[in-house]
């Protein structure tokens, strides 16, 4: 091949990105450590009979998910900050 040609195929592949890595992790990898994190709950707490404990560990596990929703939605900080500075505005 000539180096004409590599360029000519390397300018007609799509943009290289992270969409396929990320929808990946959306898809696979996060319900797998959701699980995971059931199950242990479950397990470490579940079974001694402290559920207080499990509900104050579930309290964190609520505020990480709250945090990785907001790390794979596009533009929702700036969404969440335009709905917040519009309770003060009254816009």
């Amino acid at each position: 091949m000539t180096a004409m040609t590599l360029v000519t195929l390397a300018q007609q592949q799509p943009a290289l990105g992270t969409g396929g890595v990320r929808q990946w992790i959306l898809d696979n990898l996060l319900p797998l450590l959701l699980l995971t994190v059931a199950v242990l709950l479950l397990w470490l707490g579940g079974g001694k009979g402290d559920n207080a404990g499990v509900m104050r560990r579930l309290g964190g596990v609520i505020v990480a998910l709250a945090i990785v929703g907001l790390a794979v939605t596009t533009d929702a900080g700036a969404n969440i900050g335009s709905w917040i500075a519009g309770l003060f505005t009254g816009g």
